[in-house]
């Protein structure tokens, strides 16, 4: 790596503020972003989840019932597992993010369970400048989510809108 990507601000003497996320100078296609840390599923999450979006699929809260299907056990719902290794992504590839544009080429590819831990990591596809906003630029990364075992159980690109050096809300005084 020819240069390390700056975590800490300095904001007076030996006072540093934490930042995260990366302009859209510093994305560079074919680099690759461990996400850390893990995150472990919770039986919790998984009820709580399905109960806040109304998926009312069984398999993912009646263990007498998933315990007849193939599984023989209660499933992780997929758009907790989306949500969740999305989030893992933010610190590095959408902290500084203007807007997501998509999530395309989604696939779940291998079940989740509550006990699971997942891990993510984000790889840069491409970028390009915006054409209507000079401030700003457009970077698709692939994330995938793996589990304890380094199983991928989730891919999918992702498209955003990032900030260019000099024109994010925290560069503004008194931030």
């Amino acid at each position: 790596m020819d240069s390390i990507l700056p975590a800490y601000k300095a904001v007076g003497e030996r006072r540093y503020r934490e930042t995260s996320g990366l302009y859209w100078e510093d994305f560079e296609p074919g680099d690759v972003f461990e996400h850390r840390p893990g995150r472990t599923i919770l039986d919790t999450d998984n009820v709580w989840f399905t109960l806040l979006t109304l998926n009312i699929q069984q398999v993912h809260f009646d263990a007498a019932y998933a315990a007849k299907t193939e599984w023989k056990r209660l499933l992780v719902d997929s758009t907790l597992t989306l949500a969740l290794v999305t989030g893992m992504s933010v610190r590095t590839v959408s902290a500084k993010v203007v807007a997501n544009l998509g999530w395309d080429k989604v696939k779940a590819s291998h079940p989740v369970f509550v006990g699971d831990t997942l891990y993510a990591e984000s790889r840069v596809l491409h970028k390009r400048e915006s054409k209507s906003r000079p401030t700003q630029g457009i970077v698709t990364v692939l994330t995938r989510g793996v589990n304890q075992d380094g199983v991928e159980v989730m891919g999918f690109e992702r498209t955003m809108l990032i900030y260019r050096q000099g024109h994010s809300p925290e560069t503004a005084a008194n931030y």
